[in-house]
C-alpha cells in the first residue's frame, strides 16, 4: 500500500508497505481523506524524534474489527491518543495524559497516511450521515480548538484575541465566536482576512493590537514570535493559551509571569463527539479551509504546498497520483 513516511527528518513515499493486520480491540480503517497540519510540517522539521507513517487527522472507513463486527462499515473518525488504560493517569480520568501513551502519526504509532491503518475501537466515532467527507476530516482540529472551553471560562463581556489566523486558527476563531466575546483575530493574509470577513469575525493586524488589554489570549501560530505578541497583548491577570507545537524554544521574561499573574494553560486535543455535532448541525462549516487535494502517491507535493506561508488546508487521498 502507499504510505508517507517519515524517517531522519526526511519525507519518502513507500509503495509497499503492508497493509497492517489489526488484532482484538482494533479497527483496521481504510483512510478517505487526510489532513496536512502543522505538527506534521513540525515533526519534519524536527520537533520530535518520530519515524514511521505521518497523519494523524482523518475520516475513513472501518473494513475489519476483530471481536466489532458491527463497526465494519462505518464512516469513522477518532481519538489520536493510544492510552494504556492501568496507569495512574488512565485510571484517573486523564488518558490523554497516559504515561505509556502513543499517539497516532506523532509518537511510537503509524499515522493515517496511508491506504489502510489501525487504531482501538474505543478510540472511534461514528460520522454522522449529513457530515460529507469533506468536512469530518476536520473532526480532530475542531476537536482541538473546543478543548479550550474545556479548560477556560469564556465569558461574552470578555476581550478575546487569536494570534494567527492558520489552519488552526481559523477554527479556533470560528469555535470562540459562538461564545458572544469581544473576539478579534490577528490575521496578516488576504485569504485568512477573506474567510474571517465571511464568517463574520472581526480581524486586526500587528499595528494594531492594545497591548495588555486582552482578557485571554490564544497562540495558534506556532511560532516564538507568536507567543511574544501574545505576551504583549494579554491584561495583567489575564490568560494565555498555547495551542502551538514549537520547534524552538521560545524564550520569555518568567518574572514578569509571576508579577503580572498571567495564566499559562497548554492547550491539545478535544471533544470530537462535539466537534462532529456542531458540523452535523451546520454550526461549523470548515470547508472554506481546504486548499487543495492530492493522492498518497504525490504526498511530497502535497507537503511542499502545505509548508509554504499562507496555505491553509491541503488534504490527501487514497491513489498513486
Amino acid at each position: 500500500m502507499f504510505a508517507i513516511w517519515l524517517e531522519n527528518q526526511t519525507l519518502s513515499i513507500r509503495e509497499n508497505l503492508p497493509i497492517p493486520t489489526p488484532k482484538q480491540g482494533d479497527a483496521l480503517i481504510h483512510m478517505l481523506l487526510a489532513g496536512i497540519c502543522n505538527t506534521d510540517l513540525e515533526l519534519c522539521r524536527g520537533y520530535y524524534p518520530y519515524q514511521g507513517v505521518l497523519g494523524h487527522e482523518f475520516v475513513g472507513q472501518v473494513v475489519e474489527a476483530p471481536g466489532f463486527q458491527e463497526w465494519v462499515g462505518k464512516r469513522v473518525v477518532g481519538d489520536i491518543n493510544i492510552a494504556c488504560g492501568q496507569c495512574e493517569n488512565c485510571q484517573t480520568g486523564r488518558p490523554h495524559h497516559c504515561d505509556r501513551r502513543s499517539t497516532l502519526g506523532i509518537a511510537n504509532y503509524d499515522g493515517c497516511f496511508s491506504e489502510f491503518f489501525v487504531l482501538p475501537v474505543k478510540n472511534l466515532y461514528t460520522v454522522p450521515r449529513e457530515v460529507p467527507d469533506e468536512m469530518a476530516v476536520f473532526s480532530e482540529p475542531l476537536a482541538a480548538a473546543l478543548e479550550i472551553q474545556e479548560q477556560v471560562s469564556i465569558h461574552p463581556d470578555e476581550r478575546v484575541l487569536v494570534i494567527g489566523a492558520g489552519r488552526l486558527g481559523l477554527l479556533v476563531a470560528q469555535i470562540l465566536a459562538l461564545t458572544g466575546c469581544e473576539l478579534k483575530v490577528l490575521a496578516r493574509r488576504p485569504r485568512s482576512q477573506m474567510i474571517l470577513t465571511n464568517y463574520n469575525i472581526p480581524f486586526i493586524t500587528e499595528n494594531e493590537i492594545q497591548p495588555h488589554k486582552a482578557d485571554i489570549v490564544v497562540e495558534a501560530t506556532g511560532t516564538p514570535a507568536g507567543f511574544e505578541l501574545a505576551r504583549l497583548a494579554v491584561r495583567p491577570a489575564g490568560t494565555i493559551v498555547v495551542k502551538s507545537t514549537y520547534k524552538d524554544k521560545v524564550q520569555m521574561d518568567l518574572s514578569s509571569i509571576v508579577v503580572d499573574e498571567i495564566k499559562l494553560v497548554g492547550s491539545r486535543c478535544g471533544p470530537h463527539a462535539a466537534a462532529l455535532r456542531l458540523m452535523e448541525k451546520g454550526i461549523i462549516d470548515p470547508r472554506p479551509l481546504i486548499e487543495s487535494y492530492f493522492p498518497l502517491g504525490d504526498g511530497l507535493s502535497a507537503f511542499k504546498l502545505a509548508s509554504q506561508p499562507g496555505i491553509l488546508k491541503v488534504l490527501l487521498k487514497p491513489g498513486q497520483g
